[in-house]
């Protein structure tokens, strides 16, 4: 999904935290986050192909089987060289569990919404999911949120609903698939910030793809269609580039502060529209143009808002959009 990256909240720690940035390096973490946006654009781009020949459960068990897999190979090398815990071990399974069927519901929105929708705009609606954060942050998370970000908040919002015009023939039921993909991510990413601080970030990535992949083993049986091998091996590279993605955005949010790679995780909507453009032949038209720009004003300024309150960037950082 959409590649925003929010500023996470620290948490009380049973164990030490491992360090938040390894040093002020803004250069080499602006050049991963839009690195992690081709990414991340690349892997939408592909399911978009497959959910027109597979359903959208099954693209997404294809996508979680190569997360799985990765995350996996990675638990092996980590044990070969014996650095740190076991990434199967959570101070916090119950949330890790949370957390994994909150990105589940998430990944099966956005892939559904693709069937129906250009790349650019649903990427761009998923951009929306610092609303929510916003506002599920005040019951569970029990922070304060002033005037100044519920109004960022609300002319995000407006920048959705001139993307999506409701109202007007131009309005399409799928568009509202992305707003609720973005609620479920914004859980997700809340849920990750109390998670912050007691479990490594290759554990919870570790935590999701475990539960995402036995949630939908337990589903696809009802929609199966025997995949050839070329649509194996298409899902199972989904999971890999997601997986990519999200691992680089993580990185680069370990070399430089959110306030600063925020504004350059927005190029995932540009290279979304290329995307579409070269393997779609869709573009998008002047008042999606305007949305996004909405939209982008109003997730920058929640950016400065969060640097003002001088939040530190954990290393578990999450992109507002999706694994989707």
């Amino acid at each position: 999904m959409a590649s925003l990256t929010l500023p996470l909240a620290a948490a009380p720690s049973a164990r030490p935290a491992l360090p938040a940035v390894l040093g002020d390096q803004p250069l080499r973490g602006i050049v991963l986050v839009v690195i992690s946006t081709v990414f991340l654009s690349s892997s939408d781009a592909t399911a978009k192909f497959l959910t027109g020949q597979l359903s959208g459960i099954e693209v997404a068990w294809l996508r979680y089987t190569g997360f799985l897999a990765v995350m996996l190979m990675a638990a092996v090398v980590r044990a070969q060289f014996k650095r740190g815990a076991s990434p199967f071990r959570s101070a916090r399974p119950g949330l890790q569990v949370v957390r994994g069927i909150a990105l589940v519901g998430s990944a099966l929105l956005f892939l559904a919404g693709l069937r129906s929708l250009p790349v650019a705009e649903i990427t761009a609606i998923a951009f929306v999911s610092p609303i929510f954060v916003t506002a599920l942050s005040i019951p569970v998370l029990g922070e304060k949120v002033g005037a100044r970000r519920w109004a960022a908040a609300f002319v995000g919002l407006l920048g959705v609903l001139i993307i999506v015009r409701p109202g007007t023939s131009a309005f399409q039921v799928a568009a509202l698939l992305p707003i609720v993909s973005a609620l479920f991510w914004a859980a997700a990413l809340v849920t990750t910030r109390k998670i912050n601080g007691y479990d490594a970030p290759q554990t919870t990535m570790t935590w999701s793809a475990i539960v995402g992949f036995l949630i939908l083993s337990a589903i696809v049986p009802f929609v199966w269609e025997t995949p050839n091998l070329t649509q194996v091996a298409i899902g199972a590279a989904i999971g890999f580039i997601s997986t990519a993605g999200h691992w680089i955005v993580t990185i680069a949010y370990r070399h430089a502060p959110a306030s600063t790679l925020v504004p350059f995780s927005y190029s995932q909507i540009i290279w979304a529209g290329l995307l579409g453009f070269l393997f779609f032949g869709t573009v998008p038209d002047a008042v999606m143009g305007l949305g996004v720009l909405v939209i982008c004003g109003s997730g920058l300024y929640t950016a400065h808002r969060e640097r003002m309150r001088r939040v530190p960037a954990p290393t578990g950082v999450l992109p507002a959009g999706g694994v989707r």
